[in-house]
């Protein structure tokens, strides 16, 4: 099977969603690229069911929809990157090699449909929940140190090692974050942050 760099191992390929499980309990891989757009069982089905079994598998999202109820959905599973299929070779490796070191990865486009989405929503919870003094106040010194690395796009790991915890220490204060400030991922914590100075542009 061909693989695509001399870095990057190509394992298998799965035809449709329900294959996926199947494949994971036999091989083992570092990247799943996950087509939304698949037979029998959804990317999105697919994803949910993978990360409750390998919470620590980096997925990453390939589409050619950048609608951003899609979008979303992803994240709020927990997949790590989200890409187009217009995304041309170089990118799609860069895509891949960032997700492997426990980063984020969104096709640039993607990135703007999300920060538009949340730019254009001017309803009252959306205001008080991005900068509520009160809510800050409920937050722990710990907390906030976290908080103020997860707006520097800090991985879960570089947290845990620049403050000496662990990782289940880090992914617990995160949970935490989202429930406190009424986030639903990593992109309403970091805009809290802004919107409350703890971080400056």
């Amino acid at each position: 099977m061909r693989n695509f760099s001399k870095d990057i191992k190509l394992s298998g390929e799965c035809t449709d969603g329900s294959e996926v499980m199947g494949f994971l309990a036999s091989e083992k891989v570092d990247v799943i690229l996950l087509d939304i757009m698949m037979p029998n069982i959804n990317g999105i089905e697919a994803g949910k069911m993978v990360m409750e079994k390998y919470p620590e598998m980096r997925i990453l999202t390939l589409s050619m929809n950048n609608d951003f109820d899609y979008i979303q959905e992803m994240l709020k599973l927990g997949a790590a990157g989200y890409i187009l299929k217009n995304t041309g070779g170089a990118e799609l490796l860069k895509a891949i090699k960032t997700v492997a070191d426990g980063k984020p990865y969104f096709s640039p486009e993607v990135t703007d449909v999300v920060m538009n989405k949340h730019m254009n929503k001017r309803d009252d919870k959306s205001k008080s929940t991005s900068n509520n003094p009160k809510l800050l106040e409920q937050l722990t010194k710990r907390e906030i140190e976290i908080l103020k690395l997860i707006a520097q796009e800090l991985t879960n790991v570089e947290i845990a090692e620049k403050l000496f915890i662990s990782r289940r220490t880090v992914d617990t204060h995160r949970r935490n974050l989202l429930q406190k400030l009424g986030s639903k991922n990593s992109i309403g914590l970091i805009r809290f942050a802004y919107s409350n100075g703890l971080i400056k542009d």
